[in-house]
């Protein structure tokens, strides 16, 4: 028994390591597969239809709570030649905010009490806005993309893992698209938004897909 257990568990260390290695296998020939060349530079637009931003955070440690920012606006300045040379500048407004809970939407934009502070955002919040300063490309379709966050009325520098995740004509508008996906992490404390820690997390874990059209 102890052997046939012994052969089990590495069968089954064995099947993992070959499939991280096939996925990463698979995602650098993504990477070699993707033909960039068509992508001109030049000034493009959001799609703030398909633009998204998504926040998760853990929730007193038992699970993690998700939402979503939509409708975000804003500019790249894209330098195929040279990539740091390019350039982001986006808003995100906070009362496009989606959450599957009525009560929980309501209370992250509500004001606070008796005059107090909102315990999130309150009814009047200004967008979110996030502005590069720096942009390092890190592989053919990959980027760190450096920036400052304005949130709930504080700055703070953050950088986007950034990835190429699409291009072509849209088969609607027949305008000439890029698409990237995103991730950083940030902590919300950092933005004066400190409600309810420690037990709702601090840290909160973004999650970007956004459309660009050329202008």
């Amino acid at each position: 028994m102890r052997k046939s257990l012994l052969a089990l568990t590495a069968a089954g260390t064995v099947a993992a390591f070959s499939a991280t290695a096939a996925l990463a296998d698979a995602h650098n020939h993504q990477e070699e597969a993707m033909d960039t060349s068509a992508i001109t530079s030049g000034s493009y637009s959001t799609d703030p239809a398909h633009t998204l931003v998504e926040w998760r955070v853990s929730h007193f440690g038992f699970n993690d709570y998700f939402g979503l920012f939509g409708d975000a606006e804003g500019t790249l300045e894209l330098d195929t030649e040279n990539l740091a040379n390019s350039s982001v500048d986006v808003r995100i407004p906070i009362n496009s905010l989606a959450v599957v809970s009525e009560g929980l939407r309501d209370h992250m934009l509500r004001p606070g009490e008796d005059g107090a502070e909102p315990d999130f955002f309150g009814p009047d919040a200004d967008d979110a806005r996030f502005v590069s300063t720096a942009v390092h490309q890190t592989g053919a379709t990959t980027a760190h993309i450096v920036g400052n966050l304005t949130l709930n009325g504080q700055t703070n520098q953050v950088m986007i893992n950034a990835e190429l995740s699409g291009m072509g004509s849209n088969p609607m508008s027949g305008a000439e698209t890029v698409g990237f996906h995103g991730t950083t992490t940030i902590n919300r404390s950092d933005f004066g938004i400190d409600y309810a820690l420690p037990a709702v997390g601090d840290e909160v874990e973004l999650d970007i897909t956004v459309a660009f059209e050329k202008d």
